[in-house]
């Protein structure tokens, strides 16, 4: 890994990955849901859409044509603290792809004809989310069980935060955010780290730094209870979680043990109870969120409406097992391969090793390589699994969502 931070604060890094042909390359902000008030809740991710729209020197036609037509991929996403967009070319094209990206983040257009057309594109995107109860339950749960906070807040918006939002709006964000303060660039794969600093300098040597983006607002306590949301549906859809610890935690990697042991795949306690003995879910699975100043755990099952009493006092059950009695001795050692080996085939794809590249700058972190962080696996003692599986999975602590009949 090579890192080298330019004048104007932009972090850049590398990881050349032998043996490959290609690169993914990616700038990130750091701006996300999380930063926006309520009244302008979306904000971020429909900036994100409009930077696509068009820029000075491309119109959005000229931009989709840009890598496509070399055989690459352009992509972003906007998450809760921060925005990014990412390209995957040949190597030899990696000139190519900073270009377009450095034009895209630099420079949109960003027109109030074109938000017209982009905040319905928004809308739909909305809509799709209100029609797949599977998505628009985790968007419920994360609402009431953050009380206010933005790490609650829809990072597409609502439909009146959208309609709301002008183009004025959007370049007060850009120009206050899109900074070299706030920009991460990061490449993995066939990359000369040399080269690759030399092209972001000549496409964003020059931006003005600006002033960073702040930390998100410290969070509260997180909603305890259960809420039923009525819905029409041949499912109802559950999802118990509580507050966790933030990405830099010494308990997040126990926290990670815990969460593949307890829900991550057909071997774990969840999908082994819930589907393989009850027969009573097709999908049961948890997940983790690690944010900057807290983070989520939790757990997902669909089931029958009639069934979904039984899955959540079988739920709850295994809640208080694994708060009370921890992981045995043998099972941590198998979440412990696991774990390792899961890490090890996702690091075969330039792209999550750019994602892994970027996240350490992101959150602040020193950088680990693979050896080093496999060592952090394995140094994991059973009494901090303890702690993170009292801390996340007491019972009494968790918040339920359930969205379907009734």
């Amino acid at each position: 890994m090579a890192d080298t931070t330019l004048d104007n604060g932009i972090r850049v890094l590398s990881e050349h990955i032998p043996g490959v042909r290609s690169v993914s390359v990616g700038i990130w902000v750091r701006h996300g849901s999380a930063h926006e008030p309520a009244h302008r809740m979306g904000e971020s991710h429909l900036l994100e859409h409009m930077v696509f729209k068009g820029t000075e020197a491309r119109s959005a036609h000229d931009i989709a044509l840009s890598l496509e037509s070399l055989g690459g991929s352009l992509d972003a996403f906007t998450s809760r603290e921060h925005t990014s967009f990412q390209a995957r070319v040949l190597d030899a094209h990696l000139g190519e792809a900073l270009d377009v990206l450095g034009d895209m983040v630099r420079n949109p257009r960003l027109e109030p004809s074109d938000l017209e057309l982009e905040r319905e594109v928004v809308l739909e995107e909305i809509a799709q989310v209100e029609d797949t109860p599977d998505d628009l339950v985790f968007e419920l749960h994360g609402e009431h069980l953050w009380q206010g906070h933005p790490y609650g807040h829809a990072i597409l918006g609502t439909r009146e935060t959208v309609a709301a939002l002008s183009a004025d709006d959007l370049r007060r964000l850009h120009g206050s955010r899109y900074r070299g303060a706030n920009l991460v660039v990061a490449a993995a794969g066939n990359v000369d780290h040399e080269r690759f600093r030399e092209l972001v300098e000549a496409h964003l040597g020059d931006l003005p730094a600006g002033v960073p983006t702040g930390a998100a607002p410290e969070p509260g306590a997180t909603a305890r209870g259960r809420r039923h949301v009525a819905r029409d549906s041949s499912q109802a859809h559950l999802v118990v979680g509580t507050g966790s610890v933030p990405h830099s935690h010494p308990l997040r990697i126990p926290s990670i043990l815990v969460s593949q042991a307890f829900g991550g795949g057909m071997s774990s306690r969840l999908f082994q109870r819930i589907r393989e003995v009850m027969g009573l879910a097709y999908t049961v699975f948890s997940f983790q969120s690690f944010y900057g100043r807290s983070g989520l755990a939790g757990v997902y099952v669909g089931t029958r409406p009639e069934w979904a009493d039984k899955a959540e006092e079988a739920l709850r059950q295994e809640y208080e097992r694994l708060a009370r009695e921890s992981l045995a001795p043998e099972e941590l050692e198998q979440t412990r391969r696991q774990v390792k080996g899961q890490i090890m085939l996702s690091l075969e794809s330039t792209s999550a090793r750019l994602y892994r590249l970027a996240g350490f700058a992101l959150h602040g972190e020193p950088w680990l390589d693979l050896d080093d962080l496999l060592a952090r696996v394995d140094a994991v003692h059973p009494d901090a699994v303890a702690e993170a599986a009292a801390l996340a999975y007491d019972p009494e602590s968790q918040f339920t969502l359930c969205l379907g009949p009734g």
